[in-house]
């Protein structure tokens, strides 16, 4: 259904997360990758989502001035937002160890924006579920970390990885946005256009 509603588009993936190109196969879409580099740097004065919205949008601009009118190019962007504070990727594994020591036992956000972005328009989306972790031991978070090495990831893990099959107890809102992606909403989205 929405691969024959795009069949006239060329959808274009700015990510080189193999999750969010997992997940664009996983809908069928035909898409190709295209991937520049953005310094993901933000004013401090934004919050939650703000972030996510305005980094989904950043990864956008430097395709203003080549998209056709064909193409549609989606960005996107995930934080984990703890006490006030976006947590990041992980610098090293002392950085890592800190972000999760300090979730362990308690609930966040995890928030993600996607920007859908043609040659006259631009929509941008987010989502947010709350994932709450059980209390973690310093060896169960050392283990993880030094086997799975989550240096790409948000808030230093991946939801699929082991330390969500034992860490996490449960989760309010979409499985699929913690790992990168709010699939339904941008299901929803693609579905509008004309």
């Amino acid at each position: 259904m929405l691969r024959e509603k795009l069949s006239k588009y060329n959808i274009i993936l700015a990510s080189g997360s193999p999750r969010r190109q997992a997940f664009f196969k996983d809908l069928d879409i035909d898409y190709e990758i295209r991937i520049k580099e953005v310094e993901e740097v933000y004013p401090k004065e934004l919050k939650g989502a703000e972030i996510t919205d305005f980094l989904a949008d950043l990864k956008s601009q430097p395709f203003n001035n080549e998209l056709t009118k064909k193409d549609i190019l989606i960005t996107s962007d995930t934080i984990v937002w703890f006490k006030n504070e976006a947590l990041g990727k992980p610098k090293n594994y002392e950085d890592a160890f800190n972000m999760i020591k300090k979730m362990s036992g308690k609930k966040h956000d995890v928030i993600t924006s996607v920007s859908i972005k043609g040659t006259n328009f631009q929509t941008i989306i987010n989502d947010v579920t709350i994932v709450y972790f059980k209390d973690l031991s310093d060896e169960e978070i050392s283990y993880y970390i030094n086997k799975y090495k989550p240096y790409d990831k948000a808030g230093a893990y991946g939801i699929q990885e082991w330390i969500g099959r034992i860490g996490i107890t449960k989760i309010e809102g979409s499985y699929f946005n913690v790992m990168g992606l709010p699939v339904h909403k941008l299901y929803d989205e693609l579905l509008k256009l004309d």
